[in-house]
């Protein structure tokens, strides 16, 4: 039965991720200590945000959770310590991300500073506000206002394993390295499907009651050739993806892994190792 082998979060939009063995869902995506997932994002001077795709040293910011802190490391600098506890008196900044302009909280001058020497640019760190809405695409999600924070488009990201071994196989046959499922940067992982299955989903139920629906493919950006130990980039494997994964639904773009959103379960905890049963639409 398909079963549940990895959980990601990703605190700071494009910086490293944290692997979980469990995780609260909630409408907006994976939750865990009290952070959530892409809740913090790194802006440049006029507010548009910041990713691997320009940056992609972004992938060498380590994140971890500690206590009531959110701690950001990289090689040769001090640790930065970011409180997780509300600011009221926070200033209020206008954010761009893509075609969508909100509100956010600045997350103050010392990180700002940390993450401009870091990147070699001049940025600021911002937090999703509690009063901004930001809602997923209702082309794609129907009915459903299903809210996300600074993630690209959608709360969750799933991929099935075996889609990646397929692209790995073929990879090997052209002479190419193996990459890891981290260059694709899913919030969940699915073992015991066919490969590319998880595009035939009609939902992901589990036995504690979340309901998860897929709704839209994912199109792959540049973000699979950035080595996520290393911030280095190089041959890209959404090349190998060209020849076989052009998808009509999404107007021929290369897709790899589904965009999900919460149906049912808000407040419910993922384990890695959770069952699923995943029906096919028909």
């Amino acid at each position: 039965m398909p079963s549940i082998s990895e959980l990601t979060m990703y605190p700071i939009k494009s910086c490293a991720g944290i692997a979980l063995t469990d995780a609260v869902m909630t409408a907006s995506g994976l939750s865990y200590g009290g952070v959530c997932d892409r809740e913090w994002m790194l802006v440049d001077g006029s507010g548009l945000f910041l990713t691997q795709r320009e940056y992609p040293r972004m992938a060498c910011l380590r994140v971890t959770i500690a206590g009531d802190n959110l701690r950001v490391d990289t090689d040769a600098m001090a640790t930065l310590s970011i409180s997780l506890k509300a600011n009221a008196d926070a200033q209020k900044i206008k954010v761009q991300i893509w075609d969508t302009e909100i509100s956010a909280d600045d997350a103050g001058e010392e990180a700002a500073i940390w993450f401009s020497k870091a990147l070699g640019t001049r940025c600021r760190l911002v937090r999703f506000s509690p009063q901004t809405q930001r809602f997923a695409n209702t082309k794609w999600t129907g009915d459903t206002l299903a809210p996300t924070r600074f993630a690209d488009g959608y709360p969750m990201l799933l991929i099935a394993h075996a889609s990646l071994d397929d692209l790995n196989r073929r990879a090997a046959l052209q002479g190419r390295q193996a990459v890891p499922m981290n260059r694709f940067r899913p919030n969940i992982v699915i073992d015991g499907v066919e490969a590319f299955e998880e595009d035939y989903a009609a939902s992901y139920l589990l036995k504690n009651g979340i309901q998860l629906r897929p709704v839209k493919p994912c199109p792959r950006c540049p973000i699979p050739a950035v080595d996520q130990v290393t911030g280095e980039v190089g041959a890209s494997p959404v090349d190998i993806l060209q020849s076989y994964r052009a998808n009509p639904i999404v107007d021929g773009e290369i897709t790899f892994g589904m965009n999900v959103i919460l149906e049912q379960g808000a407040g419910l905890v993922l384990h890695v190792g959770d069952e699923v049963e995943m029906p096919i639409a028909f």
